[in-house]
Order: structure tokens, then C-alpha cells, then sequence
């Protein structure tokens, strides 16, 4: 009698009956599946690492002389976030804040050059002038250099020619008219006090000559002094009264933004007008700013870096100029001085605080 085939013997020393045929192939199948499942998620643990071990890390180096908690350096990291860097995942920050402390800038530069950063940001001219001294071959950008060129910089703003580039805020240009918005909100000042800053020479020094000419025009006479620290409250104050200003205007410089909330203190103790370089200083309770948007040019330094970081040249990416600028008028701080804002003033306002 030959054997039924459904009961042909399988090879390990026994028959093997149909339904246990059937149900061999159901335990092998899922073995097979529990296998397949192991294996797809193994190859998805393995894609992130994959993807995480090939993502480069980039390293900015940051000298200022402005504090951490610096409004300013929030828009500088939220235009790299725009542009997909982000602190911690992509790219690391290393700062070096001199907190005012202007002199330490140097040596805060070069600790950040021996940290070998892909590219150094240094925000305004003293920054700049510092990672200048430090590297000539790290690629540096600024974003409220003043005068890029004439403080060499730079080649020329269309072709920068070296491992510096960025954006101007061009503050020279900006000081006559200061002066003549300060003119128009308090018609009956003659005697205007100017707030220089010597930690950048030239730059200070040319913005301070433009606002001696245009006060020869709306014949004013100037007082130029300045204030770094809180000490020099006092001093000034008696040099203002003897000289009978009736009037201030602070020049756009690093020292005296990073002295803001002390400079707008100063004035609403003397109770004299003031003008300020930008909206920072009316967001500190200053009573008239007119400027190009720092935030702006902050966050625009951004794109800057990330040309950079894609392999352009700073010699071949052209320095940017602001086109567009903000009159910021302080209605709180104009009740508290006593001033009524002209009409002429506030119908060109881009913005108001009340």
C-alpha cells in the first residue's frame, strides 16, 4: 500500500500531516513579517544617524561689546533660525561680550580667532576693527559699520576685496537730518549738545562735523561731550547747565547704544529734548530716534553668514546700505518733557509710543 502523499514523510523521522503542513507555512510566515518588521525599524533607527553623522556643524564667533541679554544679538540668531541654523543642533555661538568694556575687545577677538570659528560676526566698527586685528584670513561680517571704507574695511562697498563685508548703516549722512527733526520738535532750542563717542575716532568725528554744519545753517550753536559710564552723570550735567544747553544729540555709536537706558535717563534728569540714532533708544523712553532699523540689519547679517557658509567669498558679496529709514516719536517721554510734538513731526511718524 503506497503511502498518501498529503502524509509523505518530511525528513525528520516522522509523517507530516496535511494540516500540519498548513500550519508550518503560517509560523514561518510570520516569522518572516516579525524579521521584515525588525529590519524596517532598525533602517529607520539607522536614517537619523546616518543623517546626524553627515551634518556639519558650523561655528560663529561673536566679539561685541554689547551683554548677552542684548535685544540686538535675539534678531541676529532669529534671522540664522530663518535660514535653517540653529543654535545647539547646527551651528554653536561662541560669543565673547566685553559688556561695555571696549578695551577688552581685542583680546576677546583673538580667543575667538584660536577657536578657529567658520566666520566671526562683528556687529559695529569697533567689533570689526578688533576681529581685524585678529584674523585677515576668517571671513568677518559687520551689519552697522559705519564708514566700511573709509575705515578700510573694505575695498569699496561694491567690490569689498578682502574677508570683511556686511551692511552700513551709514550714520554720517543721518546726523544733519537729526538735527534738523530736533529743530522742527522744539523750535526754540539754539544750543544743541552733542554726545560723541572717541572709541571710533573718524566715525564719530565726521558725524559730529555734519551736525556743526547743518547748525550753522539753523544757526545753533554745539557742545560736543559724551557720557560712558554712570560716573560721568554728574561732570556733564554741570558742563551742560554752565554752557546753557537746551538741547541733545547722541551721535550713532556702539558706546552710546550699549548706554542707552543711561543716556535716556540722562536727558529726562536735565530735561532737555534729545534725538537719538534708532528705536532702541525711543524703546527706552528716549523722545525722538530716526534711523535705519538695527533689528533689520541684525537679522539681514544672517544672510551674510550663509552666504558665506555655502562657499561665497566676502571680497565678491557687495556691502548693503539701508534704503528705508524710521521716525520714532516717544509721546510719553514728550508729556513728561513738557513738549508738545508738532503735527509737521507726527504726520511722518513710523511709529508712536504712547
Amino acid at each position: 500500500m503506497q503511502p498518501d502523499p498529503e502524509h509523505a514523510d518530511a525528513g525528520f523521522g516522522r509523517r507530516v500531516r496535511a494540516d500540519d503542513v498548513a500550519e508550518l507555512q503560517v509560523c514561518c510566515g510570520r516569522v518572516t513579517r516579525r524579521k521584515l518588521l525588525v529590519a524596517l525599524g532598525a533602517a529607520a533607527l539607522a536614517s537619523p544617524l546616518a543623517s546626524l553623522a553627515q551634518t556639519k556643524i558650523w561655528r560663529i564667533g561673536i566679539p561685541g561689546n554689547m551683554s548677552a541679554s542684548d535685544k540686538m544679538l535675539e534678531s541676529f540668531t532669529q534671522g540664522l533660525r530663518e535660514l535653517g541654523y540653529v543654535e545647539g543642533n547646527n551651528v554653536v555661538l561662541e560669543r565673547r561680550l566685553a559688556e561695555g568694556d571696549v578695551a577688552r575687545l581685542d583680546a576677546l577677538a583673538a580667543e575667538l580667532v584660536r577657536q578657529k570659528p567658520d566666520v566671526i560676526f562683528a556687529p559695529n566698527s569697533i567689533s570689526v576693527d578688533a576681529a581685524k586685528k585678529a584674523t585677515g584670513t576668517i571671513p568677518i561680517v559687520f551689519c552697522i559699520a559705519g564708514d566700511p571704507v573709509g575705515s578700510h574695511f573694505v575695498a569699496s562697498l561694491a567690490h569689498p576685496g578682502g574677508n570683511i563685508t556686511g551692511t552700513s548703516n551709514i550714520p554720517q549722512e543721518l546726523s544733519a537730518k537729526r538735527l534738523q527733526l530736533l529743530k522742527e520738535a522744539a523750535p526754540k532750542i539754539s544750543r544743541v549738545a552733542v554726545f560723541g563717542d572717541q572709541t571710533i575716532g573718524d566715525i564719530s568725528r565726521i558725524q559730529v562735523e555734519e551736525v556743526k554744519r547743518a547748525a550753522k545753517v539753523l544757526g545753533m550753536e554745539v557742545l560736543v561731550t559724551g557720557i560712558k559710564a554712570r560716573n560721568d552723570i554728574e561732570p556733564v550735567s554741570a558742563q551742560l547747565r554752565k554752557w546753557r544747553a537746551d538741547s541733545i544729540l547722541i551721535i550713532s555709536a556702539p558706546t552710546n547704544t550699549f548706554n542707552r537706558k543711561l543716556l535716556v535717563e540722562f536727558s529726562e534728569k536735565i530735561r532737555l529734548p534729545a534725538i537719538y540714532a534708532d528705536k532702541l533708544f525711543a524703546e527706552a523712553g528716549g523722545l525722538i530716534t530716526y534711523g535705519p532699523n538695527i533689528e533689520t540689519l541684525y537679522r539681514r547679517a544672517a544672510f551674510y553668514v550663509d552666504k558665506i557658509l555655502k562657499g561665497a567669498k566676502p571680497a565678491d558679496i557687495p556691502v548693503e546700505q539701508p534704503t528705508t529709514f524710521e521716525l520714532v516719536v516717544n509721546m510719553k517721554t514728550a508729556k513728561v518733557l513738557g513738549i508738545k510734538i508738532p503735527n509737521l513731526i507726527l504726520v511722518r511718524t513710523d511709529k508712536v509710543i504712547e
